[in-house]
């Protein structure tokens, strides 16, 4: 399993979450920011996949992790 590093500020990246939706598995089409943190933790045992969306993924455990989830909220709203 691999960390992958959190990126440096970068507002898209939080639109990201609440806009991208999963392209597979158990959650395909929910939005990023609707997965439960269970299947977050269990993908964080298991590896996040490459790429952005794992980066994506990762930032998204970790905000759900920590108790973060009011910073998606605003946006959440807006959309």
């Amino acid at each position: 399993m691999q960390d992958l590093p959190l990126p440096s500020h970068n507002p898209k990246l939080l639109t990201d979450l609440v806009t991208m939706e999963m392209p597979y598995g158990k959650y395909k089409g929910y939005k990023l920011c609707e997965i439960p943190e269970y299947y977050l933790v269990w993908m964080h045992n298991k590896g996040f996949p490459e790429g952005k969306l794992g980066m994506l993924l990762s930032t998204l455990y970790e905000i759900k992790l920590n108790g973060l989830e009011y910073l998606l909220k605003n946006l959440k709203d807006r959309g």
